[in-house]
C-alpha cells in the first residue's frame, strides 16, 4: 500500500503496523465488514417482508393459506438455525438448478439423482464453470442473503402476528361500521397500529440477526470471523514477511468492540422510531411521552 513497505524486514513500530494492517489479505477483512454491512442493510427489508406476508398468510380466514402461514413459522422457528443454514443452502442450489435443468436440457436421458451425486446438464449448472469469480462470490451471497431472509423471516411473522393481534378489535369494528372495506381496514387501520407494538420484537430480532452473521463461514462466504481466525494465528517467516504470534485474541477483541458499537447504534435508532412509533399513540410509550412533555 505504501512506498515504503517494499522491504517489511527492514520496518519498526508504528511504520511495520501501517504495513501490516494494508496487506492484501487485511484487504479481505475490510472488504468483509462491507459484507456483513450489505447483508444486513439487504437481509432486514427482505425478512421483514417475508414476515409480513407470513403474519398475513396466518390470519387469514381461508384455512390453507392460514395453515401456510402458521406452518411456514412453526418449522423454520423450531429447527436450529446451523442446521437449517447447512440443509437450505443445498436444498436452493439444487432446487435452481433443478428448474434450470428442467427448463435448458428437456431432452436430458440420465437421471439427476444418481446415487449420492446432484447430476444437472452444464447449462442448468449455477453459476456456470466458466463464469467469472465476482459471478460466483455474487451468487454466494445472492443464497445467503435468501437464507437469512427465510429464516428471520419466520420468526419476524411471528413478532407481525402478535403485533396484528395486539390492535384492538374495536377499532377494525368500528371501520367496518364507517364503511370500510376488511382490506381498507386493515391497510388504514390495523397496519399502522400494529408497528407500535412489533417494534419491541423487532428490535430483538435485529439485534440476533446482527450476532448471526458470523453464520456466512457456513454459507461459503469469507466474514469477518474467517479473517480475523486467519490473520490472527501464527505467522512465522516461511510464510509471510510479516511474521507474528498468536494475534487471534487481539483480533477476536476488535471483533467484540465492532459488534458492540454496532448494535449501541442500532440501540439509539431503534429508540427514535419508538419514539416517533409511540408519539400520540393510547400506548405506555406514548402516555410516558405526554407526562414527559407537561
Amino acid at each position: 500500500m505504501f512506498s515504503y513497505c517494499t522491504d517489511p524486514s527492514s520496518l519498526e513500530g508504528l511504520t511495520w503496523l501501517s504495513c501490516y494492517l494494508t496487506t492484501g489479505k487485511h484487504m479481505g477483512l475490510y472488504v468483509s465488514v462491507v459484507v456483513v454491512l450489505v447483508l444486513l442493510a439487504i437481509t432486514a427489508p427482505v425478512a421483514l417482508a417475508f414476515g409480513f406476508a407470513g403474519a398475513s398468510a396466518a390470519r387469514s380466514r381461508i384455512w390453507p393459506i392460514a395453515w401456510l402461514g402458521k406452518g411456514y413459522t412453526s418449522i423454520v422457528r423450531g429447527v436450529p438455525d446451523i442446521a437449517f443454514f447447512l440443509f437450505f443452502v443445498i436444498a436452493l442450489d439444487q432446487g435452481f438448478e433443478w428448474l434450470r435443468h428442467q427448463v435448458f436440457c428437456p431432452d436430458w436421458e440420465h437421471p439427476i439423482r444418481q446415487g449420492n451425486d446432484f447430476v444437472v446438464c452444464t447449462a442448468a449448472k449455477l453459476p456456470l464453470s466458466n463464469a467469472p469469480q465476482w459471478v460466483h462470490e455474487t451468487y454466494g451471497f445472492f443464497l445467503a442473503v435468501l437464507t437469512f431472509a427465510i429464516v428471520f423471516g419466520a420468526f419476524a411473522a411471528n413478532v407481525l402476528f402478535g403485533a396484528m393481534r395486539a390492535v384492538p378489535r374495536a377499532q377494525m369494528e368500528t371501520a367496518e361500521a364507517y364503511g370500510m372495506s376488511e382490506r381498507q381496514a386493515f391497510w388504514r387501520v390495523l397496519v399502522p397500529q400494529m408497528w407500535v407494538y412489533a417494534l419491541p420484537g423487532l428490535s430483538n430480532l435485529w439485534m440476533i440477526l446482527i450476532k448471526a452473521t458470523p453464520l456466512l463461514f457456513l454459507l461459503g462466504v469469507e466474514d469477518i470471523v474467517y479473517w480475523a481466525r486467519e490473520l490472527g494465528g501464527t505467522k512465522n517467516a516461511r510464510f509471510t514477511d510479516y511474521p507474528h504470534g498468536d494475534w487471534r485474541m487481539w483480533y477476536f477483541m476488535a471483533l467484540m468492540v465492532f459488534y458492540l458499537c454496532f448494535t449501541r447504534v442500532s440501540e439509539i435508532v431503534l429508540d427514535r422510531i419508538m419514539a416517533k412509533l409511540t408519539h400520540g399513540q393510547a400506548t405506555a410509550a406514548g402516555e410516558a411521552q405526554r407526562k414527559a412533555a407537561t
